[in-house]
């Protein structure tokens, strides 16, 4: 496991506008090759160009989690003018095409006006792009989301652990209270609706029943995701103790609760020590998971790497998997044998189900400690964020937050560029000379919060 230097973290740059004639996909084959992660089962390069890419809006947070992986001056800084935002949305396009996954997230986007968030939402359909919002949930209201919805928003993740210090609940099994608030929030609408758990020791026991609890929303709930604690940012948990919070031990975990085996690990975004992903069929409750053998979860990928699904209407999917297969009447025999396989082992489930199918996809991803990035791993990453200059890693980019914050920006107004100040919000004909964060009581989060206290209390 080679870590990259100091020296080399402070080198390594965000990704440079394309140059060439290739197309993403072909960028993004060429990186996993460069990086040694080219397999069948890489999703990277064959079906995506990218993971995901987080367009953070704003750096607020309604929360202060004590897994937080903002800055300790996150909270004082002024929200992006949304030139900037979409500055950043075509850069997105322009590195990975029409079709990319981009979260709008913060802090909590939910902070910033709604009628700059809506517009945000709709620049990135306008432009072909997926568009979630990532969110606590606090002001993500019914009505805010229908809106989001009717502007282009595809999916909603809702973020919802006890790293949050949520008032009145001490366990992730009361907080299911507080999930079912928010699905309700979310049910009927075209969305996709995810959640997100970051796993910690204090909660890490709790993983089967919450892996259980997704299965049985599933007529809602499409993606279960599974964040790892790490070492970064400004939330006072630090390293993982205990060995239960891996990547292996947590998808036993996940597979105990789902009460069937999964294909963590056959099918692949970037690299492996960094996510797993698992699809699951739910039928009367039962789960299974087609896609057990890694040899026909390859050639699955491979037949329908073209194949773009609607995640937000089932209907629609189907549709298009449908007329897909008779496009293709080689795959549709290939796989006839199969899915009669799998419908006579389910057939007490079907029946009683009366043939609808359910399903749930779940997801666990490894953040590294910002003092510990593997090389190989940042060079493969799937997980870009939307910086000034370009996508940047994530988890590099948590390493050096600050240095990509703190820096004033050229924002063209009309014929006249000025520079933003992030710390201020105002904008100057002239770069400031130093832009610097000293939080306060009322900004101070996470570590800073938690010494201002001490001091306070001697």
């Amino acid at each position: 496991m080679a870590l990259l230097s100091p020296d080399e973290v402070r080198r390594r740059e965000p990704a440079a506008p394309p140059a060439d004639g290739r197309t993403p996909l072909e960028r993004a084959r060429e990186r996993m090759r460069a990086a040694g992660q080219w397999h069948p089962g890489q999703t990277i390069g064959r079906r995506y160009p990218i993971g995901c890419v987080a367009l953070e809006i704003t750096q607020r947070c309604n929360l202060d989690c004590t897994a937080c992986y903002l800055s300790d001056s996150a909270e004082a800084l002024a929200d992006l003018p949304l030139e900037e935002v979409f500055r950043r949305i075509d850069l997105i396009h322009a590195h990975y095409g029409p079709g990319t996954d981009v979260q709008v997230t913060g802090g909590d986007p939910t902070l910033r006006r709604p009628d700059e968030l809506v517009a945000i939402v709709r620049r990135l359909a306008a432009r072909g792009l997926r568009p979630a919002l990532f969110t606590n949930g606090i002001r993500a209201t019914r009505g805010l989301l229908a809106e989001l919805a009717a502007a282009g928003l595809s999916d909603v993740a809702f973020h919802v652990d006890l790293t949050q210090q949520r008032r009145g609940y001490d366990t992730e099994a009361a907080l299911n209270a507080l999930r079912r608030e928010y699905l309700e929030r979310a049910r009927g609408l075209p969305l996709a609706v995810f959640f997100n758990t970051t796993v910690f020791d204090g909660n890490v026991h709790e993983v089967p029943a919450l892996a259980h609890f997704f299965v049985r929303h599933c007529d809602v709930v499409r993606l279960a995701s599974f964040q790892l604690q790490a070492a970064t940012g400004r939330g006072t948990l630090g390293r993982r103790t205990g060995a239960l919070v891996a990547p292996d031990p947590v998808a036993a975990l996940i597979e105990e609760g789902a009460g069937a085996p999964l294909g963590f690990g056959n099918l692949t975004a970037g690299h492996p020590a960094c996510n797993r992903y698992a699809f699951a069929l739910v039928v009367n409750g039962r789960v299974l998971d087609p896609f057990t053998d890694p040899a026909f979860a390859a050639a699955t990928l491979e037949a329908t790497r073209d194949l773009a699904l609607d995640r937000t209407d089932r209907r629609r999917a189907l549709a298009a998997i449908g007329r897909w297969f008779l496009r293709h009447p080689r795959a549709l025999a290939r796989a006839l044998p199969r899915a009669a396989g799998l419908a006579w082992r389910l057939r007490r489930e079907l029946a009683a189900a009366r043939g609808r199918v359910g399903k749930i996809s779940f997801f666990i991803h490894n953040f590294m400690d910002a003092c510990a990035l593997e090389r190989d791993r940042i060079d493969a990453c799937a997980f870009m964020v939307a910086t000034r200059d370009g996508p940047l890693s994530m988890c590099l980019h948590n390493a050096r937050r600050d240095e990509h914050l703190l820096r004033p920006i050229e924002v063209k107004r009309g014929e006249k560029v000025r520079f933003w100040n992030p710390a201020t919000g105002a904008f100057t004909d002239s770069p400031p000379a130093r832009v610097a964060v000293e939080p306060t009581r009322k900004t101070a989060r996470g570590r800073t919060r938690a010494a201002r206290a001490a001091g306070e209390a001697r």
